[in-house]
């Protein structure tokens, strides 16, 4: 897949509720993720069961009642950006929440390899 079929796929995906069924197909088996602060949980995973246990912690933890996701920003060959605005509730506290993060995807030999969250 190109830069542009990744980045587009990644997109489609978080808008149509498949992003988890999209690492596989999308993520290195070796992929890092990386948050912007350490929130309970080291801010670096490794590995692609790792970023399939944060998507599992996050589906577990949060209730999504709404947001938008921006079309994919590409940036030279390798990398390209999403911008995600997420409004929902902490499933264990009742507290609403809304956040804005900027992902930034790293990709190589038509995966992506690192994926970086700024909030």
């Amino acid at each position: 897949m190109s830069l542009k079929d990744i980045a587009e796929e990644l997109v489609a995906g978080c808008r149509e509720n498949r992003a988890r069924a999209n690492l596989d197909k999308l993520y290195a088996p070796d992929a890092v993720s990386v948050e912007a602060s350490d929130q309970g949980m080291p801010r670096e995973t490794r590995g692609l069961d790792g970023i399939k246990g944060k998507h599992d912690w996050w589906e577990n933890a949060m209730e999504v009642s709404g947001g938008d996701v921006s079309d994919p920003m590409l940036h030279g060959e390798d990398r390209f950006a999403v911008i995600f605005e997420v409004k929902g509730r902490e499933k264990e506290s009742g507290k609403d929440f809304e956040m804005k993060e900027v992902a930034v995807y790293h990709v190589a030999d038509g995966k992506i390899v690192r994926e970086e969250f700024f909030y």
